[in-house]
């Protein structure tokens, strides 16, 4: 928990510095300061004064699920985001920030509601390059992490997208269609993650074990099953000991914060999963 106000402390300054600055200049991942030197960083004591860790903890962050891999981020500053946006699975709202992936239909849309003002795409136009995003939309900071997909028998290089929002001091992460398991360049790109969606399908992405063994690796505070066609959950849910809880909610979203992290990794299963 230290560490994660720490990495929050940063953060304000960070975007002070920002405030104040006269020209533009781009943004820092707060994410990776940390995961640069993963695993062999040596994590130091930093005891923020309590007026700042107040600072941190009171920005609060609500994610809700909408259905199949989409869900909503509202950040503190008034930006919502859809993940693995459809156009059919919808906010109250129209997002400000959409994210998209292509490995199937139910995961992008060529056809966005034009009201919305950034469209992510998680692959590039031409064939085995990189989807770069590295986008500042209010108080929130996108970037994505390129991964290959399953395509007619072989594999398609950087067909798709893990998406990072850094927002509140929190790290989110969103695995997207992963069809395989992360590389250790993988996981230094993306770095620390305090939120990560993870699809549960057990097959159409990854099976039940290589899911959790990326998981596990991560060491998310807050884990957020998704993406659930056919097995049950507990199926998922089997392949974690004692050193992970789990709860199965009876609403669709969680409001959460640095302070609200918890202490123990939580597989928490929204409603409608």
């Amino acid at each position: 928990m230290m560490l994660r106000l720490a990495m929050a402390f940063i953060s304000l300054i960070l975007a002070a510095g920002a405030a104040g600055a006269q020209e533009e200049r781009p943004p820092v991942s707060e994410c990776q300061l940390v995961a640069d030197n993963l695993p062999k960083a040596t994590f130091v004591r930093f005891d923020a004064s309590p007026s700042l860790q107040l600072a941190a903890a009171e920005r609060e962050v609500t994610i809700t699920y909408l259905g199949h891999s989409t869900f909503l981020i509202e950040t503190p500053g008034g930006i919502s985001i859809a993940t693995d946006y459809n156009g059919w699975l919808r906010a109250p709202r129209v997002p400000d920030v959409v994210t998209m992936n292509k490995a199937h239909s139910s995961h992008y849309t060529l056809a966005p509601d034009p009201a919305i003002a950034n469209v992510l795409h998680g692959w590039s136009d031409t064939p085995g390059e990189k989807a770069v995003h590295r986008v500042v939309v209010g108080d929130a900071y996108i970037r994505n992490v390129t991964t290959d997909i399953r395509s007619f028998g072989g594999f398609e290089v950087n067909g798709n997208s893990i998406f990072i929002f850094e927002v509140a001091g929190l790290c989110i992460g969103h695995l997207g269609h992963l069809h395989h398991e992360l590389t250790d360049g993988h996981f230094a790109e993306i770095g620390r993650l305090d939120v990560v969606m993870v699809p549960v399908d057990g097959g159409l992405t990854m099976g039940a074990d290589s899911m959790s063994r990326t998981v596990k690796r991560l060491r998310s505070a807050l884990i957020l099953p998704m993406h659930r066609r056919g097995p049950p959950i507990a199926d998922f849910l089997a392949m974690f000991d004692q050193s992970f809880d789990w709860k199965i909610s009876d609403s669709a979203a969680v409001t959460v914060s640095i302070a609200t992290l918890p202490q123990k990794p939580l597989i928490l299963v929204l409603r409608g999963v």
